[in-house]
Order: C-alpha cells, then structure tokens, then sequence
C-alpha cells in the first residue's frame, strides 16, 4: 500500500488544483463583455451563419489533426524506448529506426503534397 501513497497524493493535488481553478474563475476573470467575446471563435476566420444541416467544412483542419494526432503517438511510443534503451538491446534500436524512418516517409509524403501549407 506504500507504493500508491504517492499516486493518492498526487490525485488529491491534482482534483485540488481543478476544483480550485474551476471556483476561482468568476472572481478573478475579466468582468468586460462585448459582441466579439461572445462570438464563435473559428481559427482566424469570420464566423457565418451555418445553412440548415450544416455546411462543407474545409478538410485541411482535420487533416492537420490527424497529422498532430500520427506525430504525437510517435513521440508517446519514443519514451518508453528510451527509459528502457539499455536494457532492450540492438533489436528495439534497429526497430525503433525502421519505425521512424516509416515516420518520416509518411512526413516527407504530406510535405511534397503541400498538406502542411496554410493557404
């Protein structure tokens, strides 16, 4: 049971921290209102009002999602491997290289077809 004490603390700090911040909030934020704070906020772009149903939204958002969504997984499957580098062997080197060549493929791949520019 020793051993979860610092996770238990941890989880009281970290509730504490949210319900602290959450309560907090209406007494220290700013008390100022205008129309262009109550507004939709759309990455830059003027908000319209949507037709019935929806409205075609421009792929490029979640294609860039899906681009930060592939890149973060490989940093989140690179910790691991280096916490454990020592102990893993020349195996787990050559097939963490194979890994991030495949990577980058994919990188070089969305760069030549220009899905990392913003028009």
């Amino acid at each position: 049971m020793d051993l979860y004490v610092p996770i238990l603390v941890l989880a009281v700090l970290a509730g504490g921290f949210a319900v602290f911040s959450v309560a907090i909030a209406p007494f220290t934020g700013p008390k100022r209102w205008n129309r262009a704070k109550l507004d939709a906020y759309e990455c830059g772009i003027e908000p319209t009002p949507q037709p019935v149903g929806g409205g075609r939204f421009p792929l490029k958002y979640m294609v860039t999602a899906m681009l930060f969504i592939v890149f973060d997984i490989e940093i989140i499957f690179l910790y691991p491997w280096a916490v454990s580098f020592k102990a893993l062997g020349v195996f787990a080197l050559v097939e963490m290289l194979l890994f991030i060549v495949t990577v980058l493929v994919a990188y070089a791949y969305v760069w030549r077809r220009k899905g990392l520019e913003w028009d």
